[in-house]
């Protein structure tokens, strides 16, 4: 069974957003995505300074298997991406909650994660 945080909003299209001390969130992809993926070879970022919308894409993560666009599930603007994944993208397969995280967005309406799931329903969408 894939893990799923207590602390994270999830997205149905299976991301993950941690809202930091900050107020800036924190967007990766889900164990449970990285699983179905299979090896992440390649991710795609928002550059820094992009303004992203909530539920618009804003980068891709390729795997051995598939190609899948990400979602952003807050608007805002990205002010972090992990350079990490450039170079080691299996980081995902590794560690999707820790250092497997794709960027970071100071968010406009923070507002816009209240209709996110909590973990348990995010575990029921999962189930099926």
């Amino acid at each position: 069974m894939s893990e799923v945080r207590n602390e994270l909003k999830y997205m149905t299209s299976h991301e993950w957003a941690r809202v930091e001390e900050d107020g800036t969130v924190t967007i990766g992809i889900s164990d449970h995505a990285q699983v179905s993926l299979g090896d992440v070879v390649y991710v795609e970022t928002p550059e820094v300074g992009t303004e992203v919308v909530a539920g618009d894409q804003a980068g891709v993560v390729e795997s051995v298997k598939a190609a899948s666009d990400i979602y952003s599930p807050v608007s805002g603007e990205v002010i972090a991406v992990n350079e990490l994944l450039e170079d080691e993208p299996e980081i995902i397969n590794n560690s999707p909650y820790d250092d497997g995280w794709f960027f970071k967005v100071r968010p406009s309406d923070i507002t816009e994660l209240d209709g996110a799931l909590d973990s348990e329903a995010y575990l029921e969408v999962v189930a099926d």
